[in-house]
């Protein structure tokens, strides 16, 4: 919790104001018991003839402590709501920014669900803990102890009570927050399951329901669901004894005030109205511990919150982890003339918690201006291998070099800049065509927008919709069919010019004829441009500039489609299952 704190920063003034002012209200509470013990002692009296004037008076004086303390009631929960939204929003944009900064290996790491929970739900409880403490947190302890050092100078003798119940009232307290903090950790995380299991079925009813699963999948839910439910009830069972705990502990405390009181006020020690007023102090610390108590129960889910929140924001960010300078000298050892514009040098990557390597040794060069296709067979680490460009997972063994300098020297933006990338699943934002075409150039004009649409071959699907670049784009882009969503995808990687193109399996959803034109188009780009092109088709890869083949996650191949053709088993087994073989003998 501390951690997060540094968000309070901005709201000082409202984080002292709010329990400034609940203290002002408690003060002015104290003083009730003693204005009512007037009234009965002085005003009403024990001979039968009530002083009206006094009663009128000290009703008054009721009445103004009244108006003061909700005065100083809604003023302070006016500063506390201010305080409480405005951390909660600001540490939301916080683990929100850090989340886009993560790396794919650590977003896999954390897992979806459980930062959509930390950002959402669990924020949320930590926005409420924040409210409670700066209304009450000063305040009950306030009453508390102000109530029995008022009953002290009433009484000494009653007030003893008080210094029996109170800590047993305190020993209550704690220990049931003591058993349910850990229990609250457990009831989050059995929540990031079921989101995780919800927007699983979310994404994939179209399988579910292509397969029939539905029933499976609704028991799944319905056992995590259970088991959530069963740790909320067992939880909630522990909290619960806490209010029944204090109301027995501080009622046995007024039978105990009122025998006191009652053999007091007969040896004529006590008056009945102060016998009152300490009734009625005892009863204030019954309602503010039981406030303290459901104050505790907050708190206690609010750390835990906490607690996973700041677990978020722990998670080291993408960032480099070398200064340019080192990256420099990484790739100057020999001499400025050879540097490659992109090198792979003997780089191998480990996925997180996985038991062997997904790509081992990979070495070799390419130049500015070439088109490099990426082959292989379903799980051979073609897509892994091309995420490495990028920094979307950072090389375990090995170095990857851009112009001479290690890209973990590069600034993420800067990096990301050069780079852009047309991934396997074609994802667009809901908006309009413009919005998604524009997302790597802000400032793009709708000339070089049509041009980006015209390489990936899109303007059919651009001006057959109304408003064309202006025509609304669903969530997910769920108003497009596969192809077009891929198109336009292609579309907003061409839009930015970027120095490095990856096309991982982008036209897979394309006929073999629009394919072909995309190709081509793409082969008018700016010459200066580097492209990976990822597919499973030969033919979409047989006019690179150079061809690597890949076999369970190493280099089997690597040269022109002619010289793969003679010497690469792997790539002749993939082309001929997609070509006849009389294609060679032509």
């Amino acid at each position: 919790m501390k951690k997060l704190f540094v968000y309070l920063r901005d709201y000082k003034k409202e984080s002292v104001l709010a329990p400034l002012f609940k203290l002002l209200e408690a003060f002015f509470e104290l003083f009730v018991p003693l204005v009512m013990a007037s009234i009965i002692d002085r005003g009403i009296g024990v001979s039968g003839n009530p002083d009206m004037g006094h009663i009128v008076r000290m009703g008054l004086c009721l009445l103004a402590l009244a108006a003061v303390g909700l005065v100083s009631a809604v003023t302070a929960q006016f500063f506390a709501a201010k305080a409480a939204v405005g951390f909660s929003t600001k540490l939301r944009q916080a683990v929100f920014e850090h989340i886009q900064g993560l790396n794919f290996t650590n977003i896999d790491k954390a897992g979806t669900s459980t930062l959509i929970t930390r950002m959402t739900s669990d924020i949320n409880q930590v926005q409420s803990g924040v409210n409670m403490v700066l209304r009450l947190f000063l305040r009950s302890p306030i009453i508390v102890f102000g109530a029995m050092i008022m009953a002290f100078t009433i009484d000494v003798k009653s007030a003893l009570i008080f210094v029996v119940a109170i800590p047993l009232l305190t020993a209550v307290v704690f220990g049931v927050m003591m058993i349910t903090m850990p229990m609250y950790r457990k009831v989050q995380s059995a929540l990031d399951k079921v989101l995780g299991i919800t927007r699983e079925n979310l994404t994939g009813v179209r399988v579910i329901r292509a397969f029939h699963q539905e029933e499976v999948e609704e028991r799944r839910f319905r056992e995590q669901n259970n088991t959530l439910s069963h740790l909320q009830t067992a939880v909630a069972r522990i909290s619960a004894v806490m209010n029944p705990l204090t109301y027995v502990v501080v009622n046995g405390a007024i039978i105990a005030l009122i025998y006191t009181g009652a053999i007091q006020v007969n040896v004529g020690n006590l008056t009945q109205g102060e016998v009152v007023a300490i009734i009625n102090y005892m009863s204030q610390i019954l309602v503010e511990l039981v406030k303290l108590a459901n104050l505790i129960v907050t708190i206690t889910k609010a750390l835990a919150c906490a607690d996973r929140v700041a677990g978020v924001l722990e998670i080291p960010t993408g960032e480099g982890n070398e200064s340019p300078e080192k990256g420099k000298e990484s790739g100057s050892a020999s001499g400025e003339k050879d540097i490659p514009y992109l090198e792979f040098d003997h780089v191998s990557l480990t996925y997180q918690g996985a038991g062997d390597r997904t790509l081992q040794d990979m070495h070799f060069r390419v130049e500015r201006g070439q088109t490099i296709g990426i082959i292989g067979g379903t799980g051979s680490g073609k897509t892994s291998l091309v995420n490495l460009i990028p920094g979307f997972y950072p090389a375990t063994e090995g170095t990857i070099r851009l112009e001479g300098q290690d890209i973990r020297s590069i600034p993420v933006q800067e990096l990301r800049r050069r780079v852009g990338v047309v991934p396997q699943r074609a994802v667009l934002f809901k908006g309009t065509v413009r919005s998604n075409l524009q997302w790597g150039k802000p400032d793009a004009t709708d000339e070089e927008l049509w041009q980006a649409i015209d390489t990936a071959q899109a303007r059919e699907v651009v001006e057959g919709k109304e408003g064309k670049l202006d025509a609304e784009i669903a969530q997910n882009g769920k108003n497009l069919s596969g192809g077009q969503r891929q198109r336009l995808t292609i579309a907003r990687a061409l839009v930015r010019k970027p120095e490095i193109l990856i096309l991982d399996d982008s036209a897979s959803a394309l006929d073999y004829a629009t394919d072909a034109k995309l190709r081509q188009a793409l082969k008018e780009v700016e010459k200066e441009t580097t492209t990976f092109i990822v597919s499973q088709r030969a033919s979409t890869i047989r006019h690179a500039d150079r061809i690597i083949v890949l076999d369970d996650g190493m280099i089997a191949g690597m040269g022109t489609h002619e010289q793969l053709l003679e010497n690469c088993e792997v790539y002749q087994e993939i082309y001929y299952s997609q070509f006849e073989k009389k294609e060679k003998e032509a």
